[in-house]
Order: structure tokens, then C-alpha cells, then sequence
């Protein structure tokens, strides 16, 4: 009986220690806001948010529906509700600023992912982190692989004048991925000693049905002279893809060489279709788990360091998910 009553005192004492500490880790409640949920990547990207979070902490995520304004109200909705973390995938990058301004009065930690604020935003306060991938990497990888097709088949150079005649499909203008990985790619063709000529260029802004549209302009205005197509991902190359389907490519040996950035479920069969030339993981799942482990030492009223959240953090502030480049000879290891 006394070893009972004992027990049940230290039970007690215990759980008045972890109340007085803070609020139990199942109260803990993160709100989490995505830039809109019908993004091929940002879906992997939210179901390992959601699948991090079990057992672990509520998780409140919503679509802002590709609408900054969307998006404010639904950052004052979780700031109204006292939210203990807030997790933001930005629709407008330049915006992270007066999210931080609000959360900042209540004291509620910010991690944003995907869209990097801007550097003067990010030192408004000690408790704003970033998790994204260097987009530089992924467009020098994308031009990587093109460049290893196009030395390793001298029939990929059509008229044969030596010069790599491209096209570019650009995810939104002014997001810092598009910008990067369009400037990178070609420059990791031109650094390897090939000189390119762009044929035309235009924004597809990360959208399959867009990139399809946009390729089929493409292929009327330049046809055949057409020696490469990059995309700044994966949804915009398989639109091209469709496109260059319906101008007889990839049949009867007609083989146009397509790269895109993401590594998403469709554009892995894709590649073993043998329709898509290579694309470049970008890693969901980890930027997912980064995202919500930040988020949730944050919400426990802790600082985020690589032992307790898993990840190295740069410059106190950032974490860096890496590249990897995926092509018909590795996709096994992807799938």
C-alpha cells in the first residue's frame, strides 16, 4: 500500500514538474501554411511535415492557395489562435518580412522552407530559421547532365555547328530557385566548354499544364532547331514532354533530351520511360522532417541545434537540404 501511494505521489510531483516547464509536447500546436497544395513537390513536402509530426505535436496545415493576401489572413488566424510555432511555405518571398513583424509581437518561432526570405528579413530575429536547398546546385546538376548527353552523343548537336541550341521553361519570375537554376544550368553547359544559343525562354511558373503550353509555342516558332529543353521542374518538363509526344518525339527514334528539377514520383517513370533525360533530387522528405523538427524545438521553447533537430544548421539560422542528380543509371536507387 505504501509503495502505491508513494508511486502515485511521485507521478504526481512528476507531472506538476512538467507542467510548471511548459505545456505537454502532445498540446504543443504548429501552424503551417503552404504556398498551395497543388504543387507536385510541396506535396511531398507537406506529407512528411504531417507524417514527422505523429505523436509528436498537432500540426495545422493549410493552403494559401497560391495568394499572398490568403496567406496573411490564415498567418493572423494561426497567431489568433496562439499557435506555439509557425511553419511557412511563402507565396511571396518578399512578404516574410511582415510575417516575422507579427509573430515576433507574440513571440511565436518562425520556420519558413522553400522560398527563402530575404537575407535583411531573416536578421529581424533569433527565432526565424530557414530550410531549403541551395538552388544553384540543382541547376549546375541539371546542366551537368545535359552536358554528359551531349558529349556522349554527337548526333544531339542537329545542325552541327557545335552550338547547344536550347530552351528554357522558368518556374515563377523573381523566385530565387528559377533565377538560380536557370542561370547555373546554362552555366555549367558553358563552364564545360559548350557554347549554347538560347532559343527561347519563358515562364511556365512551376506547372505541368503551363510547361506543356509553353513547349507547344516553342516547337512552332523553332521546330527542329530545338537541341535541348530545361526545366526548372519536374512538372514543367513533363508538360514539355506531352508537348514534344505530340510532335512525334520520342518515337521512331526521335529523341529530344528534357531535364527537370525535383525528382517527383511522375518524373522517376518518366525517366524509365526513357521520355525524360535526368532530373535532380530535390529532397521532399528531409526538408519536410527539417521543417517540422525546427518547428517543434521552437514550440517546446528550445534552440534548434544539429544534435536535438538532426540537421546542421548554417550561420545559426539555416538548414541545407542537398541535391542529387538522377538519371536512367541510378533511378533505382530513387524509387
Amino acid at each position: 500500500m505504501k509503495r502505491t501511494v508513494g508511486l502515485a505521489v511521485l507521478i504526481g510531483i512528476c507531472g506538476l514538474f512538467l507542467m510548471a516547464g511548459g505545456v505537454f509536447a502532445a498540446d504543443l500546436e504548429i501552424g503551417c501554411a503552404i504556398y498551395k497544395f497543388d504543387d507536385t513537390f510541396m506535396t511531398g513536402v507537406r506529407n512528411a511535415i504531417a507524417e514527422a509530426a505523429k505523436g509528436k505535436a498537432k500540426v495545422d496545415i493549410v493552403d494559401s492557395q497560391n495568394s499572398q493576401s490568403t496567406q496573411n489572413d490564415r498567418v493572423d488566424m494561426f497567431i489568433t489562435k496562439r499557435m506555439n510555432a509557425l511553419a511557412i511555405n511563402p507565396v511571396d518571398r518578399t512578404a516574410a518580412g511582415v510575417i516575422i513583424d507579427k509573430a515576433k509581437a507574440e513571440n511565436i518561432p518562425v520556420v519558413f522552407f522553400n522560398r527563402e526570405p530575404l537575407p535583411e528579413d531573416m536578421q529581424k530575429w533569433d527565432k526565424v530559421y530557414y530550410v531549403g536547398a541551395r538552388a544553384e546546385e540543382s541547376g549546375t546538376m541539371s546542366g551537368q547532365i545535359i552536358v554528359d548527353f551531349w558529349k556522349s552523343h554527337p548526333e544531339a548537336d542537329k545542325n552541327g555547328d557545335g552550338v547547344l541550341q536550347y530552351v528554357m521553361l522558368k518556374g515563377e519570375p523573381g523566385h530565387q530557385d528559377a533565377e538560380l537554376r536557370t542561370e547555373f544550368s546554362i552555366k555549367a553547359v558553358t563552364d564545360a566548354g559548350i557554347k549554347v544559343e538560347k532559343l527561347a525562354e519563358d515562364t511556365g511558373l512551376w506547372d505541368r499544364v503551363r510547361g506543356q503550353e509553353k513547349m507547344a509555342a516553342f516547337l512552332a516558332a523553332h521546330g527542329d532547331k530545338i537541341e535541348a529543353v530545361f526545366g526548372n521542374n519536374d512538372d514543367m518538363a513533363l508538360g514539355a514532354i506531352e508537348a514534344l509526344k505530340a510532335a512525334g518525339y520520342f518515337s521512331d527514334g526521335k529523341f529530344m533530351p528534357v531535364v527537370g528539377v525535383d525528382a517527383t514520383a511522375p518524373a522517376i517513370q518518366a525517366l524509365e520511360d526513357k521520355t525524360l533525360l535526368g532530373t535532380v533530387l530535390n529532397d521532399a522528405v528531409n526538408q519536410g522532417v527539417a521543417t517540422f523538427n525546427l518547428s517543434y524545438i521552437l514550440a517546446k521553447g528550445e534552440t534548434p541545434t544539429e544534435e536535438n533537430s538532426g540537421y546542421v544548421i548554417s550561420d545559426g539560422k539555416y538548414v541545407w537540404v542537398p541535391y542529387r542528380k538522377v538519371t536512367l543509371e541510378n533511378v533505382a536507387e530513387f524509387k
